[in-house]
Parts: C-alpha cells; sequence; structure tokens
C-alpha cells in the first residue's frame, strides 16, 4: 500500500491581515475560500452572465461538490477560484489572500504552492512523458531530483500507471491520461484541489480508486476539497454540495 508523506509539506502562512475578530465575515482566516458577491459576465455580440452575485464561504478542510446543469457556471466557479481568471467584479480570498491584489508573479505562487488542478481535458504537456508530467510541479519547488523521481513514480503505482511511466500522454488512453493528471496534482500536497469532473473519463473501478485516493489525501494532509461533478455517487461522497443554476448557487446542502 502506499501512502502520501507528510515530511515537507509547506504550511501556509498568511502575514500583514489583521486578526480574525476584525475582518468581515468573508475575510475570517477559518475561511480557505471566500467569495464575497463574485460575479464573472463575458462580453462578445451578446453579454453572458457566467456567475451572478456568488457570496461563498468554504472552511479549511471542507470537501464540496459543485453540481448544476451543463452552463450553469460550475467549471467558470473553480476557474475563478484557481485563479485561472479574474471575476469581473466582487473579490476571491485564498487563506485570506485576496487574489486581485497580487501581482501575476504573486497569483503564480499561489496557484503553484496552494492550489492542485485536474481538469477534465487532463492539460498534460504533449511533448512529456508520465513521469515528466506528474513531476513537473515538484521542479518548480526545486526539489532534489531523486526525490522527484521517487515521489513521481510512487504517485503513478497509485494510480496504477507505475508500467506507463516513460510513455508519452498520446500514447495513452483517455482514462490513462487523467489518472496521470491527477497524479499531477497530488503531487505538491497542495492546500486545495480542484477537480472538474475528476472520475468523468474513468471506468467505475478505477473512478472508485481515484475517489479513494482523493479521500486520503483528504484525511491525510486536511484539505480543502471542490468537486465538480455530475455524478450523484460523487457528490454525495461529500459534506457539502453547492448547487448552481443559472449562474447563481440555488441550495447549498450540508451534511
Amino acid at each position: 500500500m502506499y501512502f502520501l508523506h507528510l515530511r515537507g509539506v509547506p504550511q501556509s502562512r498568511s502575514s500583514n491581515v489583521p486578526a480574525a475578530s476584525h475582518l468581515p465575515t468573508c475575510y475570517d482566516r477559518s475561511f480557505m475560500i471566500a467569495l464575497n458577491h463574485v460575479s464573472k459576465v463575458f462580453d462578445g455580440k451578446r453579454k453572458a452572465v457566467a456567475l451572478d452575485d456568488i457570496q461563498l464561504e468554504i472552511t479549511k478542510g471542507e470537501v464540496v461538490s459543485i453540481v448544476g446543469p451543463s452552463g450553469s457556471g460550475k467549471s467558470t466557479l473553480l476557474n475563478l477560484i484557481g485563479g485561472l481568471d479574474r471575476p469581473s467584479t466582487g473579490q476571491i480570498r485564498i487563506d485570506a489572500e485576496n487574489l486581485a491584489d497580487l501581482s501575476d508573479d504573486d497569483l503564480t505562487r499561489v496557484r503553484r504552492d496552494k492550489i492542485g488542478f485536474v481538469f477534465q481535458f487532463f492539460n498534460l504537456l504533449p511533448t512529456l512523458n508520465c513521469l515528466e508530467n506528474v513531476a513537473l510541479p515538484l521542479h518548480l519547488r526545486k526539489w532534489p531530483r531523486k526525490k522527484i523521481e521517487d515521489r513521481a513514480k510512487e504517485l503513478l503505482e497509485l494510480v496504477q500507471l507505475g508500467h506507463r511511466i516513460d510513455h508519452l500522454p498520446d500514447e495513452l488512453s483517455g482514462g490513462e491520461r487523467q489518472r496521470v493528471a491527477i497524479a499531477r496534482a497530488l503531487s505538491v500536497y497542495p492546500p486545495i484541489l480542484l477537480a472538474d469532473e475528476p472520475t468523468g473519463n474513468l471506468d467505475t473501478h478505477t473512478g472508485q480508486e481515484i475517489l479513494k485516493l482523493i479521500d486520503d489525501l483528504h484525511e491525510r494532509l486536511g484539505s480543502t476539497i471542490l468537486v465538480v461533478t455530475h455524478d450523484v455517487e460523487v457528490a454525495n461522497r461529500s459534506s457539502r454540495t453547492v448547487s448552481l443554476r443559472d449562474g447563481r448557487i440555488v441550495e447549498d446542502q450540508h451534511r
């Protein structure tokens, strides 16, 4: 059995932030993720409102599923929280840091150090093999090469791709590519994991194994996990489900 090792896991620290008792609710340090009246409008021939006045606070260590029909704003919400896009209005704070106040370099640091991404369409680098794709975030952290290789191999074994370490993405099935993407997302011990349909392209057995792996990450690291999903079973595994429709939160269910 493989385990996620905790040695060397970075502890997030916020500086120059007032005491929590002096902060508005949406700025409270107990919230790993806080959205304050966030909207996102895409301009074109006609304006499209993807998110409309979202108010959402997610506590450190929560596991939250985001559900809703296609076009409801789920992926847009995930992209905004991950700093991949900026809201039209409102504020987003990650571990008490206001993303709007960050330079491009500091925003990159937040994404690198605090957020692991699992995308629905893999986003693997086509010229790198499996081992190199998983190892890439660790190189950015300037780990020793031997430690990087050992960690990447362990993660590939965890997602049952130990026999594929030298293969390029084009040589893998869709399900195998997704497993490489999940291994890469876990590589930096992220305090936040954002997953867009993490089991959507996997068979049932492999999907269950990936969910167990995500559960293990949460159990061992206390990570805050957001999962966008259409799968009722995946949603029901979380302690909280936020439902979107037409860019607005219509239900926020705690279990």
